[in-house]
């Protein structure tokens, strides 16, 4: 296996994500690898609405606070005990922008969950690992989390 310098893991922020997150928490404290944490913001279901509206914005930048503050929570306890922990949250196909990203900053490895999302979060999340997994340049470790765990 290749060296492990750095880590990003794809949180959809759901409860299941959290064990992700953690599981890529400690990968990172093992190796002692730099970690990433992302979330894209699916934004299949805006795409075709010209309305410049002042308070869809504001919602917009509301949720994209919400996330950051979810994912602050979940790694905020590791923050603490000095390590650094990178949060990039963005917007557009999930896969896409996910791709990107790896591909922009040489990731040695991606950890996602295992489980498949449920219909509530492919519709409303977009969460996909299949198609991510497909395009994946690099190694892959898969979280199995046990639901409500």
């Amino acid at each position: 296996m290749e060296e492990i310098k750095k880590i990003i893991a794809v949180s959809w922020v759901t409860q299941d994500c959290k064990g992700t997150v953690h599981a890529a928490i400690s990968l990172a404290a093992k190796y002692d690898a730099e970690l990433t944490v992302i979330h894209v913001i699916d934004t299949f279901w805006t795409q075709g609405w010209n309305m410049p509206m002042k308070s869809l914005e504001v919602d917009r930048q509301k949720n994209i606070e919400h996330i950051k503050a979810e994912l602050d929570n979940v790694i905020g306890r590791e923050k603490t005990k000095g390590m650094k922990i990178k949060i990039i949250v963005k917007e557009g196909d999930p896969v896409e922008e996910i791709l990107k990203v790896i591909d922009k900053e040489k990731f040695d490895l991606v950890v996602l969950r295992a489980n498949k999302e449920s219909r509530f979060e492919h519709f409303f999340i977009g969460g996909s690992n299949d198609a991510l997994i497909r395009k994946m340049p690099c190694s892959i470790y898969l979280v199995k989390n046990e639901p409500g765990k």
